[in-house]
C-alpha cells in the first residue's frame, strides 16, 4: 500500500535523523484516516480548536 509505504519511510527517515516525534493532524469524522494511523503506531493525543472568520 502506497500510504502506509510512505509513512513509514518517513518515520524511519525521521528516526535516523534523531527526531524524537512525528506529529499528525486528521479532522474528527476521517474515522478510516484515525484506523490508518493507529495501525502505523500513531495515538490520539490531542483536540484542536479553529475560529472561522
Amino acid at each position: 500500500m502506497f500510504g502506509r509505504d510512505l509513512v513509514e519511510r518517513t518515520v524511519e527517515r525521521a528516526r535516523l535523523r534523531g527526531c524524537a516525534l512525528v506529529q499528525l493532524t486528521s479532522g474528527k469524522h476521517r474515522t478510516d484516516a484515525h484506523r490508518f494511523y493507529a495501525s502505523l503506531g500513531f495515538a490520539a493525543s490531542n483536540e484542536g480548536f479553529k475560529l472561522v472568520l
